[in-house]
């Protein structure tokens, strides 16, 4: 987490300095709310995909006989 925050803060730095700054602000708050709706969506399913991860896992041992 801290990789990204060192690479998104970065990132705004350079948009901050440049000379067309009201559209880096733009892209940034694009960009951020991007972000946060991934980690909702990733946190909301994530116990559901390793459900079915686990659930294929236990399939396959039981075709292959373990």
């Amino acid at each position: 987490m801290d990789r990204v925050n060192a690479i998104l803060t970065r990132w705004y730095f350079e948009l901050r300095d440049r000379e067309e700054g009201q559209a880096a602000v733009e892209y940034g708050v694009l960009i951020a709310l991007i972000i946060a709706v991934c980690v909702v969506v990733i946190g909301l399913l994530g116990g559901q995909v390793q459900a079915a991860f686990t659930k294929v896992k236990d399939a396959l041992a039981t075709a292959v006989g373990s």
